[in-house]
């Protein structure tokens, strides 16, 4: 019986382990009320408080190791805490290497946006467009290095609608190039669309239910359109456009490192997880992406001076 009631405990999420909850108790009955929380208070470094860590939050912290420990010695497998891993924290930084790739990603993007902007005219077709995107990215790798760092119930909000947001506009940066140069109104049309689909998603999840699988299964979808859009609109220049494989490349990397979230594994050295390796095998993917948006602009602006008919 006893190794019964064992087994079936272990199998357990770490969070709602009896050890685990009992640990938490005990240390916030302890710790803090009184002088121990004026005590924790006063020794907390500055960063830690800023960030929003409470003494509450230290308790599960300590707790959550406690559990693990327990877990190894008994020879379970790693449970996970409030449906997350479990991660070393390194100052106030929750997930560390996530918070760290998330950090690298917007900087690349802000580093070729830079680029972008100093190696194409202002009259280029697809300019303001492109311009408009690499904001919209580097606001959502923003949100994600923030929530990535301290995981509360509006960093969580934001990270996930800001990457909504951005394959939402991928969609239309996507439908600008491929049909809106030559037919400006489809691409308002689809914009408009867009930004319902946008507020119908952000709606349904904040005041209907915080459903991960449906966020997920949107995201996915939408991704897959984006993709198949791009891959037809580069077969079909794949003969005028010399650049035409870049794009191709990049949308079929972005769309395949994605899959290395599905491998889902407990943190190696309890920093990386397939969350941050998929992050930071994106870096690099912005480097090629701006390359292909400097020659494509460059090509528009050409083609639209010399009166050639755009692609």
């Amino acid at each position: 019986h006893r190794h019964a009631q064992c087994a079936c405990l272990f199998s357990l999420p770490g969070d709602k382990e009896p050890v685990y909850q009992g640990c938490v108790t005990q240390c916030v009955r302890t710790n803090c009320t009184g002088a121990r929380l004026r005590g924790f208070q006063s020794t907390q470094a500055p960063y830690m408080a800023l960030t929003g860590w409470t003494c509450r939050d230290d308790c599960r912290y300590q707790c959550m190791w406690q559990t693990v420990g327990l877990y190894q010695a008994e020879g379970y497998s790693i449970p996970q805490f409030h449906g997350k891993w479990p991660f070393a924290r390194f100052l106030c930084f929750e997930e560390p290497a996530s918070a760290l790739a998330s950090l690298l990603n917007g900087l690349a993007c802000l580093l070729m946006l830079l680029r972008y902007r100093s190696s194409v005219p202002r009259q280029s077709p697809m300019y303001y467009t492109i311009t408009a995107f690499s904001l919209v990215s580097l606001n959502a790798w923003f949100w994600s290095t923030v929530f990535h760092t301290r995981d509360t119930y509006l960093t969580e909000k934001m990270d996930y609608f800001c990457a909504s947001a951005v394959i939402l506009y991928s969609i239309y940066l996507c439908c600008v190039r491929t049909l809106g140069l030559k037919r400006p109104g489809v691409s308002s049309m689809v914009g408009v669309l867009l930004i319902l689909a946008f507020t119908s998603h952000v709606s349904y999840l904040t005041f209907v239910s915080f459903d991960y699988g449906y966020n997920m299964a949107a995201n996915a979808t939408i991704g897959i359109v984006n993709l198949l859009w791009w891959l037809c609109w580069c077969w079909q220049n794949r003969r005028t456009l010399p650049y035409w494989w870049k794009c191709g490349v990049v949308v079929v990397l972005l769309h395949g490192l994605a899959l290395l979230e599905l491998l889902d594994f407990p943190p190696l050295f309890w920093v990386l997880d397939a969350h941050a390796v998929w992050h930071l095998s994106t870096v690099p993917v912005h480097f090629l992406f701006y390359s292909f948006l400097i020659d494509d602009s460059l090509h528009l602006l050409n083609t639209e001076k010399t009166g050639v008919k755009l692609e």
